[in-house]
């Protein structure tokens, strides 16, 4: 289990410098980044509460030729399509209490100058050079100015299977990995026009250079990265995979640079070359810190130059490569600190492991989520209870989230307040006991709080939340145990035993107390609230620490004797099926009504939804409808639900859609027909492939029920690629 490399010699208060990935600045967070932002969060927040100094930062990765190319179809520059994306994040953070320090962009000034510095200083250690490299160029993108094509802007047949549409580094549908060169009839995504090979000089990183590949080598094994990373890491040195499929030994060198027209940070010296993106988004963590120091006053070199300064990464496992090899290597030759941990998280699946799909009713939206009212420190406990140290996959189980709220949040946590607090305010004017029998069992109850509290300190500390909450529902089934046993329902019928009442609601109350300390960094709004209910003090671990000072013996400070609290107001609520059945409800494509029936039939099965919230006229001119015809469609294997149609939408090639509306088509009915797509949908990556729009279809609330799903035809004469507004 990996150890933060320096927590043990440190002295406290820590220095902390925490940032999680930088999200790509073209859409709207996912619950993935929601997932990502609160682990962090979490263990921010337990830092802080131990004492810890922490600055944490994000920033969005603004650069790019897919920002650069979305924002020339909106009509607007590419720094202003990142700001629109940016003034949507705070919505997402404050909804589900993510709390940064500061929030940037990588297009900032501090970003422009750190990366250039960064990459002087690699060039003056002798690990930048240039090579003449062949790769296709566009002549008719960016209206006929001409671009460079990246392999994801690159199509055409699979040189392996033969399968059409494919991207120009590996087949979605046999899994190839190739060369983008190696494509047969290779056609421009941007303007479907054929790509013709053309040479240019472009800039490298060495990372093949020894110094590199000794300094990696060993920083990567020495507890820096999870065992299972490190691992896989350390095949990387002996071999890897190119991109036509042949292995090669050590490390290669990296190419750090991309031609005009390009959105990104202009290379030194090198008119019309830009830094690729990757090379300065993790330049953006500095960034973001530089930009908080100097907003604080705070000298940003002497803050890095500290020699106690911690520095973390929370990170997906899909970016490890640039976290692992480039990122610590750009910053040890260029002079810098070098990361102390990289935390690496697995993917988030839904319900058993199925992949997010919105269209098919298995993504976890998260503004539908906070829209639908449900209680943000639902998810963020939830989450809790499958992050550990490991960067395993997890999986979002509506069944499983409802039972483990509702069991441990309510039925065990929650309810010991509620079944206790009461009888505090209405027979002892709100005040706890002022002193307490010598009483074995409370004795041996708070020892076992404090030896299971140090315990769970550590497990938050190494990330390990999933032991941490297991560890705090085993107290909270003890505390609740206490409740059951000695009864105060039936302790307070008999006035002779009040003092035995005080004492048992009391001693309940403050291990009630204990629990959400235990909870505090994942429930932060609840503990805020029961710290005002109880009227204690900020609750922070140096609690849990006097705890096992005293365990022999109980400790009037932990027991608040005499302490005044307030009224006891109800916490938390119950999760509602009716709120996850709706979370999880496919979205209908378009609700129109159904072919009508006789007016005096009112056996009809079909039910309308309601009308969705009122838009605007710019909101819907945002939404791309086209004629397409679809000039194929097939059979999914593997799945009983979709269909693959090929669209010809004016464009000069064909689209590849999935539908699920194989219950009630058959290929042959659809072939040759003309139909409605959504044109300017992102494209999709499932598991059968990448879908480039959306076919739109109506139907009644219940797709099952009659008349059923019917893919909607334009009239006769309407053409593809005319616009329908």
């Amino acid at each position: 289990m990996t150890t933060p490399a320096k927590a043990s010699s440190l002295p406290s208060p820590r220095q902390l410098f925490v940032t999680t990935a930088l999200p790509y600045a073209n859409g709207n967070f996912h619950i993935g980044h929601i997932m990502e932002y609160i682990q962090a969060d979490i263990w921010v927040r337990y830092q802080r509460m131990c004492g810890n100094e922490v600055n944490f930062v994000c920033a969005d990765d603004a650069h790019g030729a897919p920002i650069m190319i979305a924002a020339q179809k909106a009509g607007v520059t590419p720094r202003a399509f990142v700001d629109n994306i940016a003034a949507g994040r705070a919505q997402y953070l404050d909804g589900f209490h993510i709390k940064f320090d500061n929030w940037s962009h990588t297009d900032s000034e501090e970003n422009h100058v750190l990366a250039k510095e960064i990459y002087r200083d690699l060039k003056k250690a002798g690990l930048i050079e240039t090579k003449s490299i062949e790769q296709f160029f566009d002549p008719e993108a960016l209206e006929g100015k001409g671009m460079f094509l990246a392999d994801r802007f690159i199509k055409g047949e699979c040189p392996k299977c033969g399968a059409k549409d494919q991207y120009g580094d590996n087949c979605e549908n046999c899994g190839a990995v190739y060369s983008p060169t190696d494509l047969k009839n290779p056609y421009s995504a941007l303007s479907g026009a054929t790509p013709v090979l053309k040479a240019s000089e472009h800039f490298f990183f060495r990372l093949s250079d020894p110094r590199c590949v000794e300094f990696l080598e060993k920083w990567t094994q020495d507890g820096k990265l999870q065992p299972e990373v490190a691992n896989k890491v350390k095949e990387w040195f002996s071999t890897r995979t190119n991109a036509d499929g042949s292995t090669s030994t050590g490390l290669g060198d990296w190419d750090i640079s991309r031609d005009a027209p390009y959105f990104g940070i202009e290379i030194p010296d090198a008119p019309g070359k830009y830094f690729y993106v990757w090379l300065d988004a993790p330049v953006g963590y500095l960034a973001s810190l530089k930009n908080l120091l100097d907003k604080r006053g705070v000298d940003f070199k002497a803050y890095m130059a500290n020699p106690n300064l911690e520095q973390y990464h929370f990170i997906g496992k899909d970016i490890v490569t640039f976290h692992t090899l480039f990122w610590p290597a750009m910053l040890k030759f260029s002079g810098r600190k070098t990361p102390d941990n990289i935390f690496v998280h697995g993917f988030l699946t839904v319900n058993n492991g199925e992949k997010m799909s919105k269209s098919r009713g298995t993504g976890l939206d998260p503004l539908k989520y906070l829209g639908l009212g449900m209680n943000p420190e639902w998810l963020r406990y939830y989450l809790a209870t499958k992050l550990s140290a490991k960067n395993e996959d997890i999986d979002f189980n509506a069944e499983d989230f409802m039972l483990k709220v509702n069991s441990d949040l309510i039925g065990k946590y929650v309810n010991i307040a509620s079944r206790t607090a009461g009888f505090i305010s209405k027979k002892f004017d709100g005040q706890l006991a002022g002193g307490y029998e010598d009483s074995l069992q409370e004795m041996q109850i708070m020892s076992m709080f404090a030896d299971h509290l140090s315990v769970i300190k550590k497990d938050i500390e190494l990330r390990d939340f999933a032991k941490a909450i297991r560890l705090t529902m085993t107290l909270a089934d003890v505390a609740n145990s206490y409740v059951n046993d000695r009864a105060p329902w039936a302790i307070a019928k008999d006035e002779t035993k009040r003092d035995e009442l005080h004492i048992v609601c009391s001693f309940s109350l403050v291990l009630f107390r204990l629990l959400t300390l235990a909870l505090k960094a994942i429930l932060p709004i609840t503990a805020r609230q029961v710290e005002a209910f109880m009227k204690v003090e900020s609750l922070n671990w140096d609690l849990a620490d006097e705890l096992m000072e005293t365990k022999n013996r109980i400790a009037s400070k932990s027991l608040l004797s005499g302490h005044a609290i307030g009224e006891y107001k109800h916490l938390m609520q119950r999760v509602d099926i009716k709120q996850l059945d709706a979370l999880f409800e496919a979205p209908a494509v378009v609700e129109t009504a159904p072919q009508a029936a006789p007016d005096n039939d009112s056996s009809s099965s079909t039910t309308i939804e309601p009308l969705a919230p009122e838009i605007t006229i710019d909101d819907f001119s945002k939404i791309d409808l086209r004629i397409a015809k679809i000039v194929n469609c097939e059979a999914v294997e593997g799945s009983t639900k979709l269909l693959r149609l090929t669209l010809d939408a004016g464009e000069g090639k064909t689209r590849n859609v999935f539908s699920g509306i194989a219950s009630h088509y058959k290929p042959a009915d659809l072939i040759g027909k003309h139909t409605v797509m959504v044109a300017n949908l992102a494209p999709r990556k499932m598991k059968f492939g990448i879908s480039e729009g959306m076919v739109l279809a109506a139907s009644s609330a219940d797709e099952k029920s009659t008349p059923g799903i019917y893919v909607l035809e334009p009239v006769a004469g309407a053409e593809p690629g005319m616009r329908i507004r």
